[in-house]
């Protein structure tokens, strides 16, 4: 926590009521609950939250730490298995940042599956391996999708504690694919005890990635927290700027993202961002919103529905020279429970 955040968020918590159930509800929303938690213990504040509340965030916190353990040694027999079997895997984002250590307590971030990348040689050959592990569909489906996504479906193994995902991209939107792929990131990765990791230059390019370009946010101009708290995390390590520079087309989606952290942490030196009209723009957007969530969920649906349609359309396209394109969209739109889903999806019926 910066010194200067911290007194003034001292001075909040002491003279200001604050809204607590507000408070689990935005850092539980955005995945940052233990974080929260853990800084706020190590500034010593946990003295002005309710009894009820700091109980119960330890609590969590100690869950989640316990699962993360499990994460690291799952990765670790992931990576020993495919090393032997000469691949090469590339941990990516929340798996990839406990295995470099950039957090003060592995607790701090909430972790989904566990990403990783391969060259295009070693992507199949990995899939083939993670199968003969044991690992098999999370979901079964009478049909799958083609392949169009940056990762495989995902996979899962009995008594394991995460899924996996094995990516062949990082990028889902096709004009970025080429800049900033396995190619790219594969130069300058770097092993931290015999485990393979982004550069933090290129963790902190992927931590802003995940969410403005594969999630949408430089459309819909908002920000994820969780994100933005690994960016905060690394710009400690790499200068954020010169990350953002070695990019072309991603460098104006991610210098908004850098400009949105720098807001939000209350300018904090180490995330500062390229000054431009545009990010002005951009910025005095995304501050109206903080203040108007009802806009930015009336925006976020519009966009949902507008990449849907845009999707539906790719495949159209794509079936008419594409048997297995035929396949899925027939059986797709002939199956009541996901066009239910996808309506679900889109905001477009109640779950």
């Amino acid at each position: 926590m910066e010194k200067k955040n911290k007194a003034e968020i001292e001075n909040e918590l002491k003279t200001t009521n604050i809204d607590w159930d507000a408070v689990v509800k935005v850092s539980t929303g955005h995945y940052v609950f233990t974080a929260l938690y853990c800084n706020l213990k190590r500034a010593n504040f946990l003295h002005y939250l309710p009894q009820e509340l700091v109980n119960y965030m330890q609590y969590i916190t100690s869950l989640n730490r316990e699962r993360n353990e499990k994460i690291i040694s799952q990765a670790n027999e992931l990576n020993r298995i495919l090393l032997a079997n000469n691949i090469i895997p590339i941990f990516l984002k929340g798996t990839g940042n406990l295995l470099a250590g950039i957090y003060d307590d592995i607790a701090e971030r909430m972790v989904g599956d566990i990403d990783f990348i391969f060259s295009k040689e070693d992507y199949s050959k990995a899939i083939i391996i993670l199968r003969e592990f044991g690992f098999s569909e999370v979901k079964k489906l009478e049909y799958y999708p083609p392949s169009e996504s940056r990762h495989y479906r995902r996979l899962q193994k009995k008594n394991n504690i995460a899924a996996v995902e094995i990516h062949s991209k990082l990028i889902s939107i096709r004009k970025y694919t080429n800049e900033f792929d396995f190619n790219f990131v594969e130069r300058d990765s770097q092993v931290i005890k015999g485990v393979n990791v982004l550069s933090y230059a290129n963790k902190l390019n992927l931590s802003i990635i995940a969410f403005q370009i594969n999630d949408y946010g430089f459309e819909d101009k908002t920000i994820a927290i969780r994100n933005a708290y690994d960016v905060f995390l690394l710009s400690k390590k790499t200068n954020a700027k010169d990350a953002l520079k070695k990019l072309n087309k991603l460098t104006h989606p991610l210098n908004c993202f850098l400009a949105s952290c720098y807001e939000v942490f209350n300018t904090v030196e180490s995330l500062k961002y390229e000054q431009n009209k545009k990010v002005f723009s951009y910025l005095n957007t995304f501050n109206k919103q903080l203040v108007n969530p009802k806009r930015i969920k009336r925006k976020t649906k519009s966009y949902k529905i507008y990449i849907f349609i845009k999707r539906f359309f790719f495949i159209l396209n794509k079936s008419i020279k594409h048997k297995e394109y035929r396949v899925f969209m027939f059986k797709s739109f002939t199956n009541k429970k996901w066009f239910i889903q996808k309506l679900i999806q889109l905001g477009l019926k109640k779950s």
